[in-house]
């Protein structure tokens, strides 16, 4: 069944059409918090916020986009603010543990050093960069969908990742092989 018809199904509050909904787009929802939050349980919590706010903003959903599009620029912006209220309350705590491992980086590097390293280029990327290349290069959004859930130009976009490919080529230089490309 299309998301279409789902979305007008809940809307006249059939439970079971949410549940199809939730099942179809949770998975995806949960890997985006995660990859932006870098924290499992945080990011299942940002699945369960990000549905309900879908959920409960669901009769302004014009179709200007795809479903999954809206969906997700709602996880991108609930993500955020998250990360932003957590960054504050650690900006004032004393860390527990500094010898806490970096969390698992993209699944297609093998060699555990280059995949710390690749994990921590891009985390070290600003925000908005960082976003963009998770957005575009994890997760395969397109540009105009990208501009679309951070409201920003398709231009805009395409601008960042081209920065951010730049920072993440000269952090991570020395595991170029030697000559041109």
């Amino acid at each position: 069944m299309e998301d279409g018809i789902l979305v007008a199904r809940i809307l006249l509050e059939d439970r079971l059409a949410a549940r199809q909904l939730y099942d179809r787009h949770a998975p995806r929802v949960h890997r985006l918090a995660y990859r932006i939050c870098r924290d499992e349980e945080l990011a299942c919590d940002l699945v369960q916020e990000t549905f309900v706010k879908a959920f409960r903003e669901l009769a302004g959903f014009r179709g200007d986009a795809t479903f999954s599009t809206w969906l997700h620029r709602i996880t991108v912006t609930t993500a955020l603010n998250t990360m932003r209220t957590v960054q504050r309350i650690r900006d004032r705590e004393a860390p527990l543990d500094e010898g806490a491992e970096l969390p698992s980086a993209p699944d297609a590097i093998a060699d555990p050093d280059v995949r710390q390293r690749v994990h921590a280029a891009i985390d070290a990327l600003p925000e908005s960069l960082r976003l963009t290349v998770v957005l575009h290069d994890l997760e395969g959004y397109t540009h105009a969908e990208i501009g679309t859930m951070l409201g920003v130009a398709t231009g805009t976009s395409k601008a960042r990742l081209s920065e951010a490919r730049a920072l993440l080529r000269t952090s991570l230089r020395d595991f170029a092989p030697e000559g041109p490309i």
